[in-house]
């Protein structure tokens, strides 16, 4: 081949491996600059995945309500954090967000025709925390030891007269429960006296967990040191001041939890953590204790505590015991300003007129929002007082224990407002219901009361059947106590709220207790903190579970 030839063929070669090169190198160019603009777009846009991706890891610190740590992780206990408990072990059945009973430990269940009998079927493979499986008998003696004297649970009252055989554990007649009986490994069945339709409300609360029996039994003291339950999170340690004094507690994740597994690694709970450690971002979640978690661009959860404040009156001591002066103080009392008086900014309060939490599927608040008025109050007042020698009248306020400067707020609240009755007041606080029933002279008594779980029962029955010891009126009306027998046999949900309609009305006419306001917590979040869902119960019941850090 001709020289001149093989030049031209070298140059044709090299032509095209240049314009190859330009290629790859415009290739990599328009590479290098796609997977530039796509980073710096993550960048701007601060990488929207794990805003709507949740992930693991993190350590999550909860400041309580409390102002001091109560070294008690027995659910049985009224002196427990329900917080803890709800991390650390679980019950048979749980409430979700809109009070609907899902399942827990139990898988499903069957309740037989009469309603008098309740089966569950447990998980198969569930574990506490040090590793032995769940079984039915542990459910047996986690629920007979509420009724254990030994134990000396208040929540016993709730199992004490309905469930097959309670009674005559509880008066040491019998070895057990009768209606709480062992199928076979993974079967339990608990048997009422009568039908029961908030059964499954009641199981699903905080002092109905399930405990291991062979290691709880006969050991409760040293087993509460260092519990075990079945919960997304387990016991670590306790957390302890440089003087090793118990001031909180730490839980760690459950990584074998029979659910989805908590995001969070660690929860720590102490009511030492203070305002700096929150606005340092030292701790996640604490109560809105001041104006700065307000506008400081956090995040504010309002519960749905189903807590209301009374003003009961000694309907069975006279003056009291006449209806007409019950009346007068109604019209005489201004709840805004009441309201106004026990202002904290970590709780929102408002007037209610309801014996019964609106807050309840199936109950609304009054329509007649404003019952102030003096004229009837004076009108009233002179009719129930005409044959009375006294120009003036005294009563004592009672209050409970501890003392604080918002009860002390309502007592002078109260008493400027009554004195326009010619009503006295005097102020005494009390540490036993003891103190209040040995009264021989006429008394009003201010009363909170926050609901067990979310069933109108649970706040009519307590407070104002005849034959309740929280009954501190002296109130007896057989119309409603016949209402309230009724109510625990009827199947129909909707004819079971229409007679809790029927005791409102009585008890809207009769007035053994003035209802003045609701009041709900709120707590204050960082605002990286994910995954937040308000139980309806309250914010005690806050599930760390699925809570998760986007920090």
């Amino acid at each position: 081949m001709p020289l001149i030839e093989q030049e031209k063929i070298i140059l044709k070669i090299y032509h095209q491996k240049s314009l190859l090169i330009k290629k790859i190198f415009l290739i990599f160019i328009i590479f290098f600059h796609l997977s530039l603009v796509q980073s710096l777009t993550m960048i701007i846009l601060g990488s929207k995945a794990p805003k709507d991706n949740p992930h693991y890891g993190g350590v999550f610190r909860i400041k309580s309500f409390s102002p001091k740590f109560r070294m008690e992780l027995d659910p049985a206990s009224p002196k427990s954090f329900i917080f803890i408990s709800e991390q650390i072990y679980d019950g048979l059945v749980k409430l979700d967000k809109n009070f609907k009973i899902i399942p827990a430990l139990a898988e499903y269940w069957k309740i037989s025709a009469d309603g008098k009998d309740y089966r569950f079927y447990l998980r198969r493979g569930v574990r506490f925390h040090h590793g032995q499986e769940l079984t039915a008998q542990d459910v047996k003696y986690s629920l007979e030891r509420l009724l254990d004297r030994k134990i000396n649970s208040p929540y016993a009252q709730f199992f004490l007269r309905r469930v097959v055989g309670a009674k005559e554990f509880w008066e040491e007649k019998a070895a057990d429960v009768k209606g709480f009986r062992v199928i076979d490994k993974y079967t339990f069945e608990i048997q009422w006296l009568r039908p029961y339709v908030s059964a499954l409300y009641l199981l699903s609360l905080h002092f109905c967990k399930i405990l291991p029996q062979a290691l709880a039994q006969g050991r409760e003291d040293k087993f509460f040191r260092k519990p075990s339950g079945t919960g997304p999170f387990k016991f670590s340690y306790w957390i302890r001041t440089p003087r090793l004094e118990v001031v909180g507690v730490r839980l760690e994740r459950n990584d074998n939890y029979f659910g989805s597994r908590a995001y969070l690694k660690t929860v720590e709970f102490c009511p030492l953590y203070s305002l700096d450690h929150f606005l340092n971002e030292d701790i996640h979640t604490i109560p809105v204790v001041s104006a700065k978690l307000l506008q400081g661009g956090y995040q504010i959860f309002e519960d749905g505590s189903l807590q209301n404040v009374f003003l009961g009156m000694s309907c069975h001591l006279p003056p009291l015991n006449n209806q007409l002066l019950r009346k007068a103080i109604l019209y005489a009392l201004n709840k805004k300003e009441i309201v106004h008086r026990a202002y904290e900014i970590e709780r929102i309060k408002k007037v209610t007129n309801s014996y019964i939490p609106s807050r309840l599927p199936g109950f609304f608040p009054t329509e007649d929002e404003n019952t102030y008025n003096l004229e009837r109050a004076e009108e009233l007042f002179k009719k129930a007082r005409i044959d009375s020698s006294q120009s003036d009248l005294t009563l004592i306020l009672f209050i409970q224990l501890p003392k604080t400067e918002v009860k002390y707020k309502i007592f002078k609240e109260l008493k400027r407002q009554l004195n326009f009755l010619g009503i006295n007041l005097k102020l005494s606080y009390f540490k036993s219901s003891t103190r209040v029933r040995n009264s021989k002279k006429p008394y009003l008594i201010l009363v909170e009361r926050l609901m067990n779980f979310p069933d109108p029962e649970d706040m009519i029955r307590p407070l104002f059947f005849s034959k309740s010891e929280f009954n501190l009126f002296g109130y007896s009306n057989s119309v409603l106590d016949n209402l309230l027998e009724k109510s625990e046999t009827e199947k129909s949900w909707s004819r079971r709220i229409d007679l809790f309609h029927q005791m409102e009305k009585i008890l809207l006419s009769d007035l053994p207790a003035i209802p003045l306001y609701s009041q709900q917590n709120r707590i204050a979040m960082q605002p990286y903190v994910r995954g937040v869902e308000v139980p309806p119960l309250g914010l005690y019941y806050l599930e760390a579970r699925k809570i998760w850090l986007n920090k």
